[in-house]
């Protein structure tokens, strides 16, 4: 009598632990739980867009002295003399205080390729420094760009309006895309004929302010007549936010 209830108890232990393998692989979660489904909330999701546009505010503008001699020292030192004589003169616009950082800087020597091929020789060496100037005043940048150039620097390599304080405008953009992607689940809810119970989750998602160049020619030479024209045109902040919110009847 014990060998068919041993046989017994082996199959209905063998079902059990099937029941609890095909549970485990449909869901790995739910194996050794007492509920089997999970209770989900009825939701929708809807994204929404923003852009504001607005005025920059400030502006970098990278200026170059680039001198050529025939030996590496002297190329350096008048580069040096140059770009001394250029930073005193725009000092003299900005002010003492004037925002002027060095960016990049180069010594490398100048090669000469012959027509027949062979070995390049070294006929002199090219200097190179770049300065970039920051400023807040947006009607300066015309006259920054000329005083530059009619001392000493030649070449300006790039011209970038951007914003002090970014985050104050993306903060508004995310505000209106918000308020936008709330008004689409309303729309839809409404037209299902639902309400919204609560936001389960906000996402959010953009694109960072993308700045403003302006392509400046190289200097010219002599004083200009006018003040080099520069338009600072417009920026645009970009935001998005997804809401997964819940409805009922």
């Amino acid at each position: 009598m014990a060998m068919p209830m041993l046989i017994k108890t082996l199959y209905y232990l063998t079902k059990t632990l099937a029941i609890v393998a095909v549970l485990a692989w449909l869901d790995p979660g739910a194996a050794g739980q007492e509920t089997l489904e999970r209770p989900r909330h009825p939701a929708i999701r809807t994204t929404g867009e923003a852009t504001v546009t607005v005025k920059p505010d400030q502006a970098h503008i990278d200026i170059g002295v680039v001198t050529q001699a025939e030996g590496a020292q002297r190329a350096a030192t008048e580069n040096a003399k140059k770009l001394e004589s250029m930073l005193s003169e725009l000092r003299k616009v900005l002010g003492p205080e004037a925002d002027i950082k060095t960016i990049s800087y180069a010594l490398t020597p100048v090669y000469r390729y012959p027509k027949e091929g062979g070995t390049p020789a070294v006929t002199g060496y090219s200097a190179s420094n770049v300065v970039q100037v920051k400023t807040h005043d947006l009607t300066q940048v015309g006259k920054i760009i000329d005083t530059a150039t009619q001392s000493k620097a030649n070449s300006i390599q790039g011209l970038q309006f951007g914003l002090k304080d970014e985050q104050v405008v993306y903060a508004q953009a995310l505000r209106e895309a918000a308020a936008r992607a709330r008004g689409k689940a309303e729309a839809i809810a409404s037209a299902l004929g639902l309400r919204i119970v609560r936001v389960l989750v906000a996402e959010e998602g953009g694109q960072p302010t993308r700045p403003v160049y302006a392509a400046v020619m190289a200097a010219r030479a002599g004083p200009a007549p006018v003040q080099t024209p520069v338009e600072p045109g417009t920026l645009e902040v970009h935001a998005t936010v997804t809401l997964t919110v819940e409805i009922a009847p």
